[in-house]
């Protein structure tokens, strides 16, 4: 698994914005890839449309998911990730503002790894992505990559 790159999946230039610096800020170095809508983020995984050809074995380390999306909504991307025997091992994250419980639900029916929601303060928002990228990209043990 490449250890290099956070796909993050956002359609807000605002929230885009905020995880950069967050990001930033917390000395997460890692590349950063931004999928503005579902299907950008299936495109980017699967190599297909503007991402044909790209090496799909490199999968992301994680995968920060909003749920409400354009074109494909965040529990679909959830969904064709999981269903899929090259990336259902993929960590994926729930990054949203949605506090509906059923939203909370279903990420977990499909196999999130864990749902967070958006603080509103720059500065809680920073220090949730300080954690996720300790956690995610420093401490968790990544799963083997599948051979298909």
């Amino acid at each position: 698994m490449n250890s290099k790159i956070i796909l993050l999946v956002e359609d807000n230039p605002s929230d885009i914005g905020l995880t950069k610096r967050a990001l930033g800020k917390s000395h997460v170095a890692n590349e950063l890839v931004v999928a503005e809508d579902g299907q950008a983020a299936l495109d980017y995984v699967f190599g297909a449309g503007a991402y044909a050809g790209r090496d799909v074995a490199e999968l992301p380390a994680l995968v920060l998911l909003d749920l409400k999306l354009p074109k494909v909504s965040g529990l679909e991307v959830l969904r064709r990730i999981r269903a899929d025997e090259r990336t259902r091992r993929l960590p994926v994250v729930v990054l949203t503002t949605s506090k509906e419980e059923r939203d909370v639900a279903a990420s977990y029916d499909l196999g999130v790894n864990s749902y967070i929601r958006k603080p509103v303060d720059f500065t809680q928002f920073a220090q949730a992505i300080q954690h996720l990228g300790l956690y995610w990209l420093v401490l968790n043990e990544p799963p083997p990559k599948v051979r298909v």
